[in-house]
């Protein structure tokens, strides 16, 4: 047996074990222990090791130059917090989240909305991003018999990739290898299937940049096309955690699930169309980490291209 896959074992049998403890552990106790972890990964971690630098860099790029060190100090421990309880929620969520509690667990922001899209019988482009719990907002879906196929990174540990991908796949949806994607993209679409894929990372220098929190960054103008090409219909959310205080039911963690926008491709002819789907939902996703940016995860670059000059004056004159 090589050395990685001992370490590929090792890795998947300590994950296991935390598994076990979380999930015989009640709420209030492991949310104190993702409160502990938290506490440790910013006040005693070596902040170049946990990216600290770049986090602060990007909430200053989206909130402005002079914004406050404690409140981007404030942000940053709230990320890490927001993430190792959403580590917690998606362990326990098979044995505490099911159709007939829904409503103790969620509670819905035009709701509507998202129904009379997917009643389109169209294809539909559910869009997120690293904000509030990606997971429990495309499990909800499938509660509710509206599958559709998860876009997500495939795992190097074959075991974690395993549990993850039948974790995704319990309410009835499926996994797409985001390696390769675009060709099974193509073939879900032409199908008339609905996609879930997240899309606030760095698309490079083939990206349409348009404005995030009023900067210009790159983004991968793969979706407007898939929605122009395929007829489909964008749906733009996300489910955040609500504050401690607004929780309404003390037997687990409440989010909204909430449809931010609802982007229809055949309202958009003109030649600038792409820019102008890619901006839009962007707009929307920008909406929602305002609601919460201590739920957004800061550490991706999300500026990280420059705007090619040629491209910036583009994407303005199609505005």
């Amino acid at each position: 047996m090589d050395a990685r896959k001992v370490r590929y074992l090792c890795e998947y049998a300590f994950f296991c074990a935390v598994l076990f403890a979380l999930r015989c552990l009640p709420v209030s106790s492991v949310q104190r222990c993702a409160n502990a972890a938290a506490w440790f990964v910013h006040c005693v971690v070596p902040q170049e090791m946990t990216r600290y630098s770049v986090s602060a860099e990007n909430i200053r790029q989206a909130f402005g130059k002079q914004f406050p060190d404690a409140q981007v100090d404030r942000i940053i421990y709230g990320m890490w917090r927001h993430l190792f309880r959403m580590v917690c929620e998606i362990v326990q969520l098979e044995r505490r989240f099911r159709l007939y509690n829904c409503t103790d667990v969620l509670r819905f922001y035009q709701r509507e909305k998202c129904i009379q899209a997917v009643a389109t019988g169209r294809p539909v482009l559910f869009l997120g991003g690293h904000f509030g719990n990606w997971e429990i907002s495309v499990n909800t879906f499938g509660h509710f018999d509206f599958p559709m196929g998860v876009v997500a990174r495939d795992l190097d540990n074959p075991w974690l990739h395993a549990w993850f991908r039948r974790f995704r796949e319990a309410t009835g949806n499926w996994t797409i290898s985001k390696s390769g994607a675009s060709t099974q993209l193509v073939e879900e679409l032409s199908a008339g299937r609905s996609i879930s894929l997240l899309c606030d990372q760095d698309a490079g220098g083939r990206g349409v940049f348009v404005d995030f929190f009023g900067k210009p960054a790159s983004t991968f103008k793969s979706i407007a096309l898939l929605a122009l090409q395929y007829d489909a219909v964008i749906v733009v959310g996300g489910a955040w955690r609500l504050p401690d205080d607004e929780q309404y039911n003390s037997r687990w963690t409440q989010f909204e699930l909430a449809t931010e926008d609802v982007i229809d491709s055949r309202d958009f002819t003109t030649a600038d169309a792409v820019v102008r789907i890619t901006q839009r939902f962007t707009t929307a996703l920008e909406s929602l980490i305002r609601r919460a940016p201590e739920q957004y995860f800061w550490v991706h670059r999300r500026w990280k291209s420059p705007p090619r000059v040629k491209q910036s004056k583009q994407n303005r004159q199609a505005a």
